[in-house]
């Protein structure tokens, strides 16, 4: 088989594989759960280099304390009338980093693996900056006391 990914080559013994834009053979349907869309926009926000967290606002916390799932924290997921995916994520960056630069690396990873996951169109990528915070290890650099030896 060639490495080329044209839909003549996602063939096997005749039979094509369907997307899921497609009619299934069994005129079945496939759906997939907006929280699971919801679970590819949160691992698609923190693989990019500054976010820190996903969700996390007090709000946010009040929030989980009353939800069922804790995987929606901090993503809301719906469709246009179109049946695209219009998202909203909100996101606490690292501190340091350039913080729309770095949003709009988060749209566009979000949008890319939304689409490739799902094989349906993302219309709308909202993300909201929540807030900045240190990483753990440089926090704790700056907290700590350095002894000099020659202070004895």
């Amino acid at each position: 088989m060639s490495k080329e990914t044209s839909k003549e080559n996602l063939t096997m013994e005749n039979t094509t594989i369907p997307t899921i834009n497609e009619e299934l053979p069994s005129g079945g349907e496939v759906k997939i759960n907006h929280s699971v869309v919801a679970s590819i926009v949160r691992l698609a926000a923190l693989e990019v280099e500054g976010a820190y967290a996903v969700g996390g606002s007090f709000v946010d916390g009040i929030a989980e304390i009353f939800s069922k799932k804790e995987s929606d924290r901090g993503v809301r997921v719906v469709e246009d009338e179109a049946g695209n995916y219009v998202i909203e994520v909100r996101v606490i960056l690292r501190f340091g980093v350039e913080l729309a630069k770095t949003a709009f690396q988060i749209q566009e990873n979000i949008r890319q693996q939304v689409a490739k996951m799902t094989m349906k169109n993302v219309s709308k990528v909202d993300v909201i900056i929540d807030g900045v915070k240190m990483a753990d290890s440089e926090k704790k650099d700056k907290n700590e006391w350095h002894i000099d030896s020659a202070t004895d």
